[in-house]
């Protein structure tokens, strides 16, 4: 997948999950990445250019790279 494409998904859920709070949002959209994306999905998102990414998208993905 494109890396644009992979950036607008990551930050429509942490845009969606942001009510709940920062906190909470970005350990959601983190556990969201971590269960439901597509090994591929990550590596690309993991190795692609992140300046893209909303605050709390930012901090899960950051979140996710630690995991590799």
């Amino acid at each position: 997948m494109e890396i644009d494409r992979l950036t607008y998904m990551a930050n429509q859920i942490a845009r969606n999950l942001a009510p709940q709070g920062e906190e909470e949002a970005i350990e959601l959209t983190f556990q969201h990445l971590r269960d439901f994306w597509d090994p591929r999905m990550k590596t690309a998102m993991l190795g692609g250019n992140r300046a893209g990414l909303d605050p709390i998208a930012r901090v899960a993905v950051e979140k996710l790279a630690e995991l590799a």
